[in-house]
């Protein structure tokens, strides 16, 4: 059986559920490919009482008929039993249950839930009957909803303001893996990268496992980049439809947006991303709430401003490639990573990305820093004056020091020359002077391989590299 990567605390929380003294309903949600079902079948080993997967795109006729199936394996009937709306399909699945051994608890696991709800069916409605009705009223039911779509998870049933309000147990919300993560899940199937090749691979394709189940350990990072990119019919060019179909309604909104902040290096408030798409109001909210949620966008709040504070930057390392590199790619060069790894949009991309993989890296920087124990509050900074400055992550301490980060990739040790200590320092004396701050602002270099000593150096005033990344600081 695969070994089952980090995942800690959810798998300690889904115990918790189960040997529960009360009715749990437990929603697992997160992206696709994220590990959902694999994380609950590694927990219950398919022991359940009852169990299905939602079918997408399908009537409700056709997806009943399949749930009618389903029961029938359960419950061991000679026939399908006959299911004219949701309703009576959870009456059937509350009649199955009540079946069963009383002192049992019992495990039901409903995989892709958001899919059964099809265009104006009653799948809520009866779903709410269910739980209310029955289900939280016992001590033996363990139910588990899954699903990819989390703006509809989000929207019907974590923050439901009807029959379901507040009825959600136990949240568990699975993230991309950290670089450690990715490290430990691509040893445990052979491949033994270095934490370069790694930290690149991550900057490539983000910590999804599915991603990575994808590499093969016998090619080398630029192999598996052409052949999961550039060749025809590559898997990680044909992913990019399925992902946002299968997370929201209306994808291109959501595409729109995130194009926007991918052409945005520095990043984009609301109301420039409202200027560039043309979209105002709720609709805007909802859309930035649901990138936020499913990891694509990263808030972060500016500091010292109190009004539209929030800057925000695609977070998501796959999106952004694709954007970047496969998109816009007509060469048909099913070999295009190794033949363009030196072009300055390269050179651009990893700059860019390295510091995606730093902000994502917060809790590592801070450990690192020797500051775990410490109230922070990260923030990024705008210069209002003539120069266009801008540091990307500040770590304001409880303890009167502001690090200012500067994350910079290198493929060796980073040089700080006499040009690039007067750019920092500036930049320190502007954003002192600009935020009348008290504190302490000290410079933090965030590199590869850590800064070359040298007479320039001294302005750094603390370092953290790659290899602090790697810390497990969950």
């Amino acid at each position: 059986m695969e070994k089952l990567i980090g995942r800690r605390e959810e798998l300690r929380e889904l115990k918790r559920c189960y040997e529960s003294d009360r009715s749990e309903f437990v929603v697992v949600y997160g992206r696709r490919r994220i590990g959902k079902t694999f994380l609950v079948r590694q927990c219950f080993a398919d022991s359940y009482a009852f169990s299905y997967v939602g079918i997408r795109g399908i009537s409700q006729r056709q997806q009943l008929d399949s749930f009618a199936r389903a029961v029938q394996h359960s419950a061991g009937l000679p026939f399908i039993p006959q299911m004219e709306n949701w309703f009576e399909a959870f009456a059937c699945l509350r009649q199955l249950l009540e079946q069963m051994d009383p002192s049992q608890r019992k495990l039901v696991f409903i995989d892709e839930l958001p899919w059964m709800d099809s265009s104006k069916s009653d799948f809520v409605s009866a779903l709410e009957n269910f739980w209310n009705g029955w289900a939280a009223n016992r001590s033996d039911i363990c139910f588990i909803a899954c699903g990819s779509a989390t703006s509809w998870i989000a929207d019907k049933l974590i923050y439901n303001t009807g029959g379901l309000h507040n009825r959600i147990t136990s949240r568990i919300y699975l993230r991309p893996f950290t670089l450690a993560e990715v490290e430990d899940y691509l040893s445990s199937n052979g491949c033994d990268w270095d934490r370069m090749q790694i930290a690149q691979c991550y900057m490539a394709m983000g910590g999804v496992p599915y991603y990575l189940s994808l590499l093969h350990s016998d090619q080398s990072l630029m192999q598996n980049i052409d052949r999961l990119y550039f060749h025809k019919n590559a898997a990680m060019r044909e992913e990019f439809g399925e992902l946002f179909f299968s997370l929201f309604k209306r994808p291109e909104n959501y595409i729109d947006v995130l194009k926007a902040l991918a052409g945005r290096q520095s990043g984009m408030t609301r109301q420039e991303i409202s200027q560039h798409t043309g979209m105002t109001g709720s609709g805007l909210t909802r859309i930035l709430s649901h990138l936020e949620r499913c990891d694509f966008i990263l808030g972060y709040s500016k500091f010292g401003v109190k009004k539209n504070n929030v800057l925000y930057r695609l977070s998501d390392f796959y999106t952004l490639f694709y954007f970047r590199f496969v998109e816009s790619d007509r060469t048909q060069d099913e070999q295009w990573w190794e033949h363009n790894m030196n072009r300055p949009q390269v050179t651009a991309w990893q700059g860019y990305s390295f510091e995606l993989l730093c902000l994502l890296h917060l809790k590592q920087i801070k450990q690192g820093l020797g500051i775990s124990g410490i109230a922070t509050t990260a923030s990024t900074w705008r210069s209002s004056g003539e120069k266009p400055y801008q540091i990307d992550l500040l770590i304001d301490r409880s303890d009167r020091i502001i690090n200012l980060c500067e994350m910079k990739f290198s493929t060796d040790r980073f040089v700080i020359d006499k040009s690039y200590e007067m750019r920092l320092r500036d930049r320190r004396a502007i954003f002192v002077a600009e935020t009348r701050t008290r504190k302490t602002p000290v410079i933090t270099m965030v590199t590869t391989y850590g800064v070359m000593p040298g007479k320039h150096s001294a302005v750094a005033q603390s370092e953290i590299v790659l290899d602090q990344l790697f810390a497990d600081a969950q």
